[in-house]
């Protein structure tokens, strides 16, 4: 199968993702928000969690703080 024929294939899913502002990339880091809501549930601190997660998954701080935004935000009303 094709690149072409997969997206062919999921164009209607990949649509309504999209305008639910979701990313394709995202996907890469649902360990990584599960991770982060089981060392929060288990009382670390925050900052403390963005920091080891950061170094767990080789990105900036910067980026693991804009995940958790992204992952905890709600999808666009109006696109699904």
């Amino acid at each position: 199968m094709t690149i072409f024929e997969i997206l062919k294939f999921n164009r209607e899913l990949l649509n309504r993702l999209r305008k639910s502002g979701i990313r394709l990339e995202d996907a890469d880091y649902i360990d990584l928000f599960v991770d982060f809501n089981k060392m929060v549930a288990a009382g670390e601190k925050v900052s403390y969690a963005v920091a080891c997660l950061a170094t767990n998954y080789r990105i900036s701080e910067r980026k693991v703080y804009t995940l958790i935004k992204r992952f905890q935000s709600d999808c666009n009303p109006g696109a699904v």
